[in-house]
């Protein structure tokens, strides 16, 4: 069954994340996702938060920008979500956006060697075991996490927009998260891709694949949805976005699950005049329409 989740933008503040979380967790939302934009808000502090302020629903982050922190730090903060919440937390890194990377003087010259490094490094720290890696970005000597997650708990998704990270997510990666904008062909070609990743690597597990699917509803939602076409420069917004009431929605979001996708988080517009019931419309209306 495909799993519904929704984003907690970082546009909003993040004093008004604790309501949001109280409604989407006592409506049943299934996954509230999060960004690390810059410079907004910590993906990690909002998903901790999160995290202890609701009682069942689990939490992502797409994606933690590899550039920002040194791996060994980032293993210890995912280790420590994974035991304090077992089976909640879903976390995605990726190269972030270049400029950002940029502004902050951590732009790296390859982004691909980086993010390759990166996810070997941290999947052997989270999987407990002694790392010594001495590559052009990451280098360890002698590290291994003191309080790491159990065997098998640990889970690292990779945020892929281009064919070179998707393949290199196939390879190293749990999952994907794929961003919003894609058509449902561009979908099926992102699994391709992915899925040639992984034979290259020989992998066989599961491998989860999360796309982003931009939503709105209400009697403004077109016209929400048209500023959000011009933000984002799309030419055809039937085949990237989703707008009207429930039925439209849940439609849109089977389109998506049937092109391949395993969770789909519906994205509102910036400028949703009401995110806590933006969370209870996905969770009460939409997930009851979708298979």
């Amino acid at each position: 069954m495909t799993t519904l989740g929704a984003v907690f933008l970082p546009y909003l503040p993040p004093e008004r994340l604790k309501a949001v979380v109280r409604a989407a967790d006592e409506a049943g939302l299934e996954e509230l996702w999060f960004w690390e934009d810059c410079f907004r808000e910590g993906g990690i502090t909002m998903a901790a938060a999160a995290l202890a302020w609701s009682d069942r629903m689990r939490v992502g982050v797409g994606l933690l920008p590899v550039p920002l922190r040194n791996v060994a730090l980032t293993a210890m903060e995912l280790s420590s979500l994974f035991r304090l919440f077992p089976g909640r937390a879903e976390i995605a890194i990726g190269h972030g956006v270049q400029d950002w990377m940029g502004q902050v003087g951590v732009r790296a010259a390859s982004p691909m060697t980086l993010l390759r490094e990166y996810a070997g490094a941290l999947r052997s720290l989270l999987n407990g075991e002694r790392v010594d890696a001495a590559g052009r970005y990451v280098r360890l000597d002698g590290v291994a996490l003191d309080w790491p997650p159990p065997a098998g708990a640990a889970k690292v998704l990779v945020g892929a927009s281009g064919p070179r990270t998707m393949e290199l997510s196939g390879e190293v990666a749990d999952g994907t998260v794929l961003t919003a904008g894609l058509e449902p062909d561009a979908v099926r070609q992102a699994l391709r891709t992915i899925d040639a990743g992984r034979a290259k690597a020989g992998r066989t597990d599961p491998h989860k694949l999360v796309v982003y699917l931009h939503a709105a509803t209400g009697p403004d939602a077109d016209r929400r949805m048209e500023a959000e076409r011009v933000k984002w420069g799309y030419t055809n917004t039937l085949d990237a976005i989703v707008t009207g009431d429930a039925h439209a929605v849940a439609a849109g979001v089977r389109r998506w699950a049937e092109a391949g996708a395993d969770t789909v988080v519906l994205q509102p517009t910036p400028d949703d005049p009401d995110p806590e019931g933006f969370m209870r419309f996905v969770a009460h209306e939409v997930r009851p329409l979708v298979a």
